[in-house]
């Protein structure tokens, strides 16, 4: 079972009352960090109702919200600003432009450094950076309010109804933005960088100094891919200890004597960017070797 640390939101028998009615009845769920969330449910049945009392907006009868292990009826000053909101049937400022629309949000929350450029690239509205609110469509007008959700970069959004009253096409849009978000927010590993190198490098780096340019085409011959740059040292992937001693014998056969060789584990910023899925090009794996 999971930690309460691990959530977002902890829903616990939430129940609201506007007199008689009853409105949200004993609802309980959590939401873990990083997760897609859907509320879904008839007209009428509290979805509104239970989102705005996660939002501090209102106020629940009984029971217990949280958001990022705070009780939202005591900490809703803490809340807020780590939270974002695309209420039903957003709207803004029919003459505001594009772009005046998210910096007028951004200084409503104070936020001097919004990357503007950024969310509307986001929600891919670059090209509708300099056109009015009122000349937009439905479908733009929705990836507008998600842009203005971000202004001040929340850990936690909320979409209430995002794509109702939309076609298809600008329906598809919405959740393109959205699902491109998801994939920003990943946490792709967590650890400190001795566990993180440990947990995701099983391989090593073979470092031989001075080598002659033969022993490349050896090593390549043994389905490896060495790197040799302007100094002649040489840098090569191995799994283990019996791929070193592969190596060094093949060079030994060669008649070749090695000045000097090195054997290490990958750094922290080898292990970053292999987790993130970019690759080392020849020059970056070879950078550090002149030194």
């Amino acid at each position: 079972m999971s930690n309460s640390a691990d959530y977002a939101i902890e829903v616990e028998t939430l129940s609201k009352r506007y007199g008689d009615l009853l409105a949200v009845n004993k609802v309980s769920f959590h939401v873990n960090k990083g997760e897609m969330f859907a509320f879904l449910g008839p007209n009428g049945a509290g979805k509104t109702t239970t989102v705005e009392i996660i939002e501090t907006i209102r106020t629940p009868t009984s029971g217990r919200v949280s958001v990022f292990g705070m009780d939202v009826a005591k900490h809703k000053r803490d809340i807020l600003p780590r939270i974002g909101v695309l209420p039903q049937g957003f709207n803004s400022f029919d003459r505001l432009t594009v772009s005046e629309s998210i910096q007028y949000y951004a200084r409503l929350f104070g936020n001097k450094t919004t990357d503007v450029d950024g969310l509307m690239d986001l929600a891919d509205l670059k090209d509708k950076r300099d056109v009015q609110f009122k000349k937009l469509s439905s479908g733009l007008k929705q990836r507008l309010g998600i842009a203005i959700a971000l202004v001040n970069d929340p850990e936690v959004l909320f979409l209430d109804e995002p794509t109702t009253g939309l076609d298809p096409h600008a329906r598809r849009a919405v959740w393109d933005v959205l699902l491109g978000l998801k994939r920003k927010g990943k946490l792709v590993a967590l650890g400190s960088p001795g566990e993180l190198i440990q947990r995701h490098a099983d391989y090593m780096w073979l470092r031989l100094k001075s080598v002659d340019a033969g022993a490349v085409e050896t090593i390549k011959k043994m389905s490896f891919a060495p790197v040799l740059d302007s100094h002649n040292n040489l840098k090569v992937q191995v799994k283990d200890a019996n791929d070193v001693q592969k190596i060094l014998s093949a060079i030994k056969l060669m008649g070749m004597v090695l000045p000097g060789l090195d054997v290490r584990k990958p750094n922290l910023e080898e292990v970053f960017l292999s987790l993130t899925g970019e690759e080392l090009h020849a020059g970056a794996l070879t950078a550090g070797d002149a030194q």
